[in-house]
């Protein structure tokens, strides 16, 4: 079943649920790392764009091999 992105700013626990994650801290190694999706700050708030996320999968799987 796939998974669609809401039409809101994503939350890190969002990106859990979305990529089954083992936790929270695989986003932040992400950020860490600069591997993951590009995120924002809003506030103290960390915040992932939809297109962002759309857009890394598929930067993703450009090199991927079926």
């Amino acid at each position: 079943m796939e998974k669609t992105l809401p039409a809101r700013f994503l939350t890190p626990d969002d990106l859990v649920e979305l990529f089954d994650l083992p936790s929270v801290e695989t986003v932040y190694q992400w950020r860490r790392k600069r591997t993951g999706p590009r995120g924002f700050r809003a506030g103290r708030h960390l915040r992932y764009d939809p297109a962002e996320v759309r857009a890394w999968v598929e930067s993703q799987s450009e090199g991927a091999v079926a």
